[in-house]
């Protein structure tokens, strides 16, 4: 019996499953963004996203090398653990987690398996440009309020001169 044992095994023995999530990784980290079935990726968001982690906590020169070995130990891949050091922790520094994205795409028409798209977040420029201006205004404190109020105020005699320029403008106000 299984009673609590929320792994998914994907089909696979121990050794068998730890080298496909291992590949799997492996190339989420060098393209960014892969597509597989649904059930590895959601298996690999959980096997990637600690390895992330571990990027970021880097503080002493021990820590340093003492995370890459971690981290190598689960990719043993030289070139993907020097991208994830260098390219991808500077990326997600200032992200709390939730460093992947799935993405549904439909079915396989094959074998009706169900593929998803699993990418690595702050690397899509589509979905990362609207995320991030979003999140700006969501960073104030309620002492930047005090400030904000005169900007805003400012801001609103501002806009109808801006209009008014942009109504003579029109083709309409150039016939007369």
């Amino acid at each position: 019996m299984r009673h609590g044992d929320k792994q998914n095994n994907l089909g696979r023995k121990k050794a068998h499953r730890e080298a496909l999530l291992s590949n799997l990784a492996i190339q989420l980290i060098t393209h960014k963004r892969i597509v597989t079935t649904l059930a590895k990726a959601k298996a690999l968001r959980t096997y990637v996203e600690p390895l992330v982690t571990k990027t970021k906590k880097t503080a002493t020169k021990e820590e340093i090398s003492h995370n890459h070995r971690v981290v190598f130990s689960y990719l043993n891949d030289k070139a993907a653990v020097k991208e994830l050091f260098t390219v991808v922790a500077p990326k997600i520094a200032a992200r709390p987690g939730g460093y992947t994205r799935i993405i549904k795409l439909g079915i396989r028409p094959g074998d009706n398996a169900e593929k998803a798209m699993i990418e690595l977040v702050d690397f899509n420029e589509i979905y990362g440009n609207s995320i991030a201006t979003a999140a700006e205004p969501a960073k104030k404190t309620r002492r930047s309020k005090a400030t904000a109020a005169p900007k805003k105020a400012a801001e609103a005699t501002e806009a109808p001169a801006v209009t008014d320029e942009a109504t003579d403008a029109t083709p309409e106000a150039a016939a007369e």
